[in-house]
């Protein structure tokens, strides 16, 4: 079983992640797991602290000579912004002497649509910083860390992982589905918002600026595509091993993420069933699918039916509620006089959906990897894929095309 812990605060010392169940044997690409945090900090409507920032993952443990030994991997990535707030985030109980930043004061203004509320009627906090500080999605670089592991098991089996925009506010693709893989995958690294259509980003930029200059925030959606994804992980024999469900859950802990769907989603709810069930056709030539001699017209289903992974492209939309900070606040409560006063402001960004596509990925990743170790095992990278090879010449033996006589 694969599973990480993190912790850590947005302007604490540090993140912190332990990534426990990856099979040894893996030569990790750090530089690879940098090049996934720097993707995260990108995107067109970021705030001023990725301008701060240069995230880097340090290895601390379970990793030996670049490759991986089966024991719990450790990481580790500072916080630059934390000389900034030492006199306010510090841990000891008193303030130490040398400390650096602002000795900021109590947050007591919560935010609507943040955890603020919550959080301090949850653990009983008077300071909210004690909530945002953890709630913060500044998390998620611990999480795109792990997932950048994940994706290399992935990768040493076939399968790759990529993602694109396709809306932000009311500006969206006619038909998301209509991306193909190698569309998403082509977008260039330097694409604002990372959308595959560059006139229908135009129309995204103008949004977000829209929104800056009005103090506001903007939300959007965005699609997940895996290929090479194995058939037969997951199962649909209980309820919290199918991979629908798993994916769902994952996904939907990523902050600010309001609802997922799978393949055509929620758009499959208003269409016939003859227009939503994706027809399996024989085929002749070399096998696909993971082994199976058979093709697909559509794949409505996202590659997912009953629980299980069938060999198509895994498509998974995410949608993605707008920023709870805003520059021209709206009404909340000072906690400590319970009179009416502007929510609280803390640093945010105007739009970060392309950096959240990012961590969706990351968190596809370990779904995938976690599901392909449960369905093919091994202690090792390479008793996993040697039991992989096994499990798709099976697959090939059991769907080969018939020959009559």
């Amino acid at each position: 079983m694969l599973r990480f812990l993190t912790a850590g605060e947005s302007h604490g010392k540090a993140l912190v992640a332990i990534l426990e169940g990856m099979p040894a044997g893996l030569a990790l690409d750090f530089d690879a797991v940098t090049a996934q945090l720097r993707r995260r900090q990108g995107g067109y409507g970021r705030g001023r602290r990725m301008a701060i920032e240069s995230d880097r993952a340090e290895a601390l443990s379970g990793v030996r000579h670049g490759v991986t030994t089966g024991a719990p991997v450790a990481l580790v990535i500072p916080n630059k912004d934390w000389e900034n707030w030492q006199k306010t985030m510090h841990v000891e109980p008193v303030q130490p002497e040398g400390a650096t930043g602002a000795d900021r004061p109590a947050v007591t203004r919560p935010r609507p649509g943040h955890a603020d509320l919550a959080g301090v009627v949850k653990y009983g906090h008077d300071d909210i910083r004690n909530v945002l500080e953890r709630a913060s999605a500044r998390e998620t670089a611990a999480r795109v860390a792990v997932g950048s592991i994940a994706r290399q098991l992935l990768a040493s089996i076939g399968a790759e992982i990529v993602s694109h925009v396709f809306a932000v506010g009311p500006v969206t693709l006619d038909d998301p589905l209509s991306v193909s893989f190698e569309q998403a995958r082509d977008i260039s690294a330097d694409a604002p918002l990372h959308c595959a259509d560059s006139a229908v980003e135009q129309d995204m930029i103008a949004a977000i600026d829209r929104a800056r200059d009005a103090g506001d925030t903007m939300g959007g959606s965005f699609e997940v595509i895996a290929r090479g994804v194995p058939p037969g992980l997951g199962s649909y024999v209980q309820w919290d091993r199918k991979l629908d469900g798993r994916l769902a859950q994952a996904l939907m802990s990523i902050p600010a993420i309001k609802a997922v769907g799978i393949g055509r989603g929620p758009a499959a709810a208003g269409l016939p069933g003859s227009r939503v069930h994706d027809e399996i056709l024989p085929r002749a030539g070399a096998a696909v699918t993971g082994g199976m001699h058979v093709t697909r017209p559509t794949n409505n289903a996202g590659g997912l039916e009953g629980g299980v992974t069938n060999g198509e492209d895994l498509r998974v939309s995410i949608y993605m509620k707008p920023i709870a900070t805003l520059m021209k606040p709206l009404r909340s409560v000072d906690l400590t006089t319970m009179a009416e006063s502007p929510a609280s402001i803390e640093r945010s960004d105007v739009c970060a959906v392309p950096a959240a596509a990012v961590v969706a990925e990351a968190m596809v990743a370990f779904v995938l990897a976690d599901a392909l170790l449960e369905k093919f095992g091994g202690d090792s990278v390479a008793e996993l894929r040697a039991n992989w090879q096994a499990g798709r010449d099976r697959t090939a033996a059991r769907f080969s095309v018939r020959t009559s006589g």
